[in-house]
């Protein structure tokens, strides 16, 4: 349940592969974990382990409890996003350089759409011309025509924007050519005529791509009071949800676990180990919040300005084609802004001898991130739009088809997502395979394979994860660990089988999943506040886009102290479970004073950072449990 603790980057060489993201929510820094991110939300992610290389970066990808996906600039690429958590060093409660991650999971909408109400042009007038003229349909701008008496209702025409008919990009002339397809720059509004439910008249001067239809499907006209019943309707779902998400999550967590004594890094690692960590942890701070920061100037932008919609806005053709050249449009924008803070914050990694990986190989692992990301952000918002420009109660699918996105992600992410990044071969026969095999049937676990990741060709640091559930579940071994002595790796494998054994990502997912569904909710209700800021009167817009991603970045963040409470807590179920199975508190305090030193981790957290960002307890805190167990246990421990 960590998170990924890169200075900018998911898909930075070390830390992305040692870090773990369970609610994937990551530090400052590191980009939110709430939209569009990779990562299979909900799933206990295992990516870098707490002590792990790098800052943790604000939230924000892909799996992890409640996580959800981060928009491009919010959730750095990270190559490894796995699903557990590793029974490494935890500290990390600062932001370390990395990844967010996200993500993991599914669609989590964590903003709020307001559904804007139907076209009712009963104006005579036009806005551009003003005349009120009762000529037969289709007469000059501006005029209002009335059809022969006998017929069903009154059409009334109104143009906006650049005029009725205007063939602004095709070249033609314009005016008086009649309703229809609108083939430039202007809307055609008929009174009667059915808008896509939620989708307000167009705003003036807005441009629609060449060919584009004006959307007739849908509801009606919405009245005043047709919009503030569904507002209520919506409020509710909300509350509800929100409260099943929340005795979920409460009462599936493990609050009461073993007391131990307060942490005493100094007890257990030498003035020169904690001086390195503490300059690490200075070095990689400084980029970490600047990418926090330009986190939030982007998000803020699209949420408060019309910087989206002008984005998105020049761009043509038919909606569904827009809003996917929109998502990489914006995806493109967010990463090249970020691009010198990520440069800078692998180089600290080169630095500090995290990262190996040459430039070329950290290229690539970025590319695949920014394109896994892009493609789950194209489904989503895809969907999401066609159901607002279908339906009036949108949020209603969308919240279902946030739910079963985010399941199906953490599902199939060990096989799908995890290959284009690591090579994973079955551990080798002998002893150590047959002893941990044997540790996991006298667990209690079914086990069919113990895999090996070839993380050694990007990074230093140690990790070992579980993802995925049911048919995909897996244990993971990055095999920098198999240097490690064999009772510290079977101690690391015994903290992810108490993940395995607790179904830790399977809870994690639906948390994540249910975190999905009430985000779509939210989206509905909150996005009307923003309508004049953004200059988009609906999600039906495919200019929308950006004002959501924005959004969903705000939601990701604010979740983000919940979601790694939760994770802390279960990171330290997993450590007691491994405790219970090995009976060896040595071993334990060995292994994890040595993936704290191999992945640098942070010794003594601020405060404030841990509460906020830290997704697993420190090594310091793990350590205390350790003696605190062996002392309840009668066993004897130094």
């Amino acid at each position: 349940m960590s998170e990924r603790r890169d200075v900018d980057d998911a898909s930075q060489g070390a830390s992305k592969e040692g870090e773990e993201a369970e609610g994937a929510v990551a530090a400052p820094g590191a980009d939110p974990p709430g939209m569009g991110t990779v990562k299979p939300e909900g799933g206990f992610v295992s990516a870098e382990e707490e002590a792990g290389p790098a800052k943790q970066e604000a939230p924000a990808k892909q799996e992890a409890a409640g996580s959800h996906w981060a928009p491009p600039w919010a959730q750095e690429p990270a190559p490894v996003q796995e699903t557990a958590s590793v029974g490494g060093a935890g500290g990390g409660a600062t932001p370390r350089s990395g990844e967010v991650p996200g993500q993991a999971g599914g669609v989590s909408a964590k903003g709020a759409q307001s559904q804007a109400g139907g076209v009712s042009a009963k104006e005579a007038r036009s806005q551009a011309g003003g005349a009120s003229a009762k000529e037969p349909l289709g007469q000059a701008e501006g005029a209002s025509a009335k059809e022969p008496s006998g017929q069903a209702e009154a059409a009334s025409v109104k143009a906006e924007g650049a005029g009725l008919g205007a063939a602004e990009d095709s070249g033609g002339s314009g005016k008086g050519q009649g309703v229809g397809p609108v083939a430039g720059g202007g809307r055609v509004s008929v009174k009667g005529e059915r808008r896509a439910p939620g989708e307000e008249v167009p705003v003036k001067g807005e441009r629609r791509g060449p060919g584009e239809e004006v959307p007739v499907s849908g509801g009606g006209p919405q009245e005043p009071g047709d919009e503030r019943r569904l507002r209520r309707q919506a409020a509710l779902a909300a509350v509800l949800l929100g409260l099943v998400t929340a005795v979920v999550a409460v009462f599936s967590t493990p609050w009461h676990l073993l007391t131990s004594g307060p942490p005493d890094p100094a007890r257990d690692f030498t003035a020169a180990q904690i001086a390195k960590s503490q300059a690490f942890d200075a070095a990689v701070t400084l980029p970490s919040y600047a990418s926090l920061a330009l986190t939030l100037i982007i998000a803020g932008l699209f949420v408060a300005t019309p910087l989206g919609a002008k984005l998105v806005g020049w761009l043509r053709g038919p909606w569904w084609l827009r809003v996917v050249l929109g998502v990489l449009v914006i995806t493109l924008f967010s990463q090249l802004i970020k691009l010198p803070i990520s440069i800078w914050a692998e180089t600290l990694l080169r630095d500090y001898g995290l990262s190996i990986q040459s430039w070329g190989s950290w290229s690539d692992d970025r590319l695949k991130n920014i394109g896994i990301d892009a493609f789950m952000l194209c489904l989503m918002l895809l969907v999401l739009v066609a159901l607002a420009r279908k339906f009036r109660r949108w949020w209603i699918p969308a919240a279902v088809g946030a739910f079963a996105l985010t399941l199906i992600a953490s599902f199939v992410y060990p096989v799908v997502f995890e290959p284009l990044f690591n090579d994973f071969t079955t551990m080798r026969q002998g002893e150590l395979r047959t002893d941990l095999l044997a540790m996991a049937q006298r667990d209690g676990v079914p086990v069919e394979d113990v895999l090996v990741a070839d993380a050694s060709r990007r990074t230093t640091a140690l990790n070992a994860y579980v993802s995925g559930f049911g048919a995909t579940r897996r244990i993971v071994v990055y095999d920098t660990l198999l240097k490690a002595p064999k009772s510290e790796v079977e101690l690391v494998v015994a903290h992810e089988l108490g993940h395995a054994k607790a179904d830790d990502v399977l809870y994690g997912t639906f948390i994540g999943a249910l975190g999905a569904a009430l985000g779509a909710i939210l989206l509905f209700l909150v996005f009307d506040l923003l309508r004049r800021r953004t200059g988009v009167r609906s999600l039906a817009d495919p200019r929308a886009i950006g004002a959501v991603l924005g959004l969903m970045t705000f939601g990701s963040l604010i979740m983000s102290p919940a979601e790694n409470l939760i994770s802390r807590q279960i990171e330290a179920r997993a450590d007691l479970h491994a405790l219970d199975l090995t009976h060896d508190p040595a071993t334990f305090i060995a292994m994890q004073k040595r993936l704290a030193v191999t992945n640098i981790s942070d010794l003594s957290p601020d405060a404030v950072e841990y509460v906020l960002y830290a997704s697993h307890p420190s090594s310091p805190e793990r350590i205390a449990m350790a003696r605190a167990w062996a002392k309840l246990n009668g066993v004897p421990v130094r």
